[in-house]
């Protein structure tokens, strides 16, 4: 393989690592995935492990690959993530510090619903002005603005879970995670479910029976949609973007997507174009590749 420079990707979830080693053209030439760690073992020996996992499948050493970006779920800082309870055992740690001691080159810490935005904007079916909504097990938005991604203040723009829509965003319970992502968290198709029938259910349960016809579960994903569009139509009075991009395990369901078309245009907002991510789960690899080689562009191109 040719002397070409080479970066990873880290897409760094609750329950799971996902690794991608990609090339300035924004290629994903190996990817890897791994069980995240538990707390107290280390993030910076599996990232090093996968780093030479992915290097060993396109026949390269470790070391040629320049900078390393880690999309997580949470608020990005200089050093870890905040608002994070899904990475709670790196609470505290200055994550870039010690991954860049652990892998010899630089690291950037990034948002992941970001980190997917930037992935939807390389791959340039969104346009430059667009919002990237990810429903899985929370809520998250990445805003990209005039091919500008919009990382507010203190890195927390994007964050609509806490938009005051759905559950009471006066009750403290609801603070942590926010009010909409309250009515809009992934294990709330469940449990609607189970309210409406007495009969437990996962998520993905309730998809497969609303497509068999169920009427429960129809119902169940009816009024999911309504309050996703709710979020929605927030983001286009405050924002106006040309379209909206949905991803994540539940909003990248097809079956979702016109429910949440029909309750958008029926709260005013039928002009917004809304798609689903043509990416998929790659789509935060992309961008953390992205991300990764604008690190080390000024280093590359004085080469």
């Amino acid at each position: 393989m040719s002397a070409a420079p080479l970066v990873m990707g880290v897409d760094l979830g609750g329950t799971k690592i996902r690794a991608a080693l990609g090339d300035a053209d924004g290629t994903l030439l190996a990817v890897e995935e791994a069980r995240t760690a538990e707390a107290g073992a280390s993030l910076d020996r599996q990232l090093v492990h996968l780093r030479a996992r992915l290097a060993a499948q396109v026949g390269v050493e470790p070391e040629r690959l320049l900078a390393t970006a880690v999309g997580g779920a949470g608020v990005a800082t200089s050093e870890g993530f905040t608002l994070a309870p899904n990475l709670a055992n790196l609470d505290g740690e200055d994550v870039c510090a010690t991954l860049e001691r652990a892998l010899g080159h630089p690291v950037v810490l990034e948002n992941d619903v970001n980190v997917a935005a930037l992935g939807e904007l390389s791959a340039g079916q969104a346009g430059d002005n667009f919002a990237f909504v990810a429903l899985g097990t929370g809520i998250g938005m990445g805003l990209v603005i005039g091919g500008v991604l919009i990382r507010g203040a203190r890195g927390a723009a994007g964050e609509i879970g806490y938009l005051p829509l759905g559950a009471d965003p006066l009750d403290p319970d609801n603070h942590r995670r926010g009010a909409l992502e309250e009515m809009v968290a992934g294990e709330t198709i469940g449990q609607r479910y189970e309210d409406l029938t007495g009969v437990p259910a996962t998520s993905r349960e309730v998809f497969a029976r609303a497509a068999r016809g169920g009427e429960a579960a129809s119902a169940v994903l009816d009024d999911y949609a309504r309050w996703v569009a709710a979020g929605l139509g927030a983001i286009v009075a405050v924002v106006d973007p040309s379209a909206i991009v949905l991803g994540g395990g539940i909003g990248a369901r097809p079956e979702l997507l016109p429910r949440v078309r029909q309750w958008l245009a029926r709260m005013g907002h039928a002009q917004v174009p809304v798609t689903v991510s043509t990416l998929g789960e790659q789509a935060p690899l992309h961008g953390a590749v992205h991300l990764a080689f604008g690190a080390v562009a000024p280093l590359y191109l004085a080469r």
